[in-house]
């Protein structure tokens, strides 16, 4: 009887401490505000699988930001790309964005939803400069500093959490894209900051909420802080329940993404540690 009552005191302290951390990184951490911020992402379901944290907690209204995703497939793989492109938006709205149109997604045979195939980072970083960066021509026959339409870019970074190989190209693509910003200017710091999603070892990937001691001890021993308006490092920590918690995540893939809701999805929802919590890097580029 002495283990089961162990146990239950575990099943109380464990989720009040979990929650409580939770509040205290929505409220003391350094976050995003009043930024132009644009999820670039693989194909529909990537922002509810892997960037759900991060998205309920830059579209809480009080940070002013907007955040829009740029989706660069329609994960057509299977035939589905337009019940997917339908799924995304909804997935979208449940996540906290504003409306429909913040969704779009890209229809390019230079970006085909694929297990096996790199997409170019030129053809994205080019993709991304059209979208955000229209004037940059112009800018540099000028000399004047870059601008764009966007203050921030979050994807995947360099290991693509799950290492497929979309993911990864748009590490390499966003990254060239904000370096062709500031190309030629030695010194310059780029208009648009690019954030990249931590890609952990698979012990760690499913452990749910007990990640969260290795999540904050990995961002509290390897971000600079310095600058508080630039922060090195993010964290987002979703609650358990209410509008803005893991239950709000757990919806925006099983009722939005219902095409994709099979049996080992369900384990993915419950288990990783990426609809409970996001670290995010700054990749510091500067102009050469």
């Amino acid at each position: 009887m002495d283990w089961l009552m162990t146990l239950g005191v575990l099943a109380i302290i464990i989720p009040s401490l979990y929650i409580y951390t939770a509040s205290v990184v929505a409220t003391r951490f350094p976050t995003l505000q009043n930024k132009r911020i644009c999820l670039l992402i693989a194909h529909p379901d990537d922002e509810a699988m892997f960037f759900a944290p991060t998205v309920l907690a830059l579209t809480r209204p009080e940070t002013g930001n907007h955040v829009k995703i740029l989706c660069l497939s329609s994960g057509n793989a299977d035939g589905l790309g337009e019940t997917r492109k339908r799924e995304l938006a909804k997935s979208g709205l449940t996540l906290g964005l504003r409306k429909e149109d913040d969704v779009y997604v890209v229809e390019n045979p230079d970006f085909p939803d694929s297990m096996t195939t790199e997409w170019d980072k030129n053809k994205i970083s080019t993709l991304l400069c059209a979208a955000f960066a229209p004037h940059l021509a112009k800018s540099r026959a000028d000399n004047a500093a870059p601008t764009a339409s966007i203050d921030v870019i979050i994807t995947f970074d360099a290991g693509g959490v799950s290492s497929h190989p979309n993911h990864i190209s748009l590490y390499h693509g966003a990254k060239s894209f904000v370096a062709a910003l500031v190309a030629g200017k030695p010194g310059w710091t780029p208009p648009v900051d690019l954030y990249t999603l931590t890609t952990v070892p698979l012990a760690r990937k499913y452990t749910g909420f007990f990640d969260v001691v290795a999540t904050l001890a990995s961002w509290a021993f390897g971000t600079e802080m310095k600058n508080k308006k630039r922060p090195g490092g993010l964290v987002f920590i979703n609650g358990i329940a209410g509008t803005g918690g893991v239950t709000t995540a757990w919806r925006a893939m099983v009722t939005a993404h219902k095409s994709q809701m099979v049996w080992f999805r369900y384990g993915w929802i419950t288990l990783s540690r990426y609809m409970y919590m996001n670290d995010l890097k700054l990749d510091k580029i500067q102009g050469r």
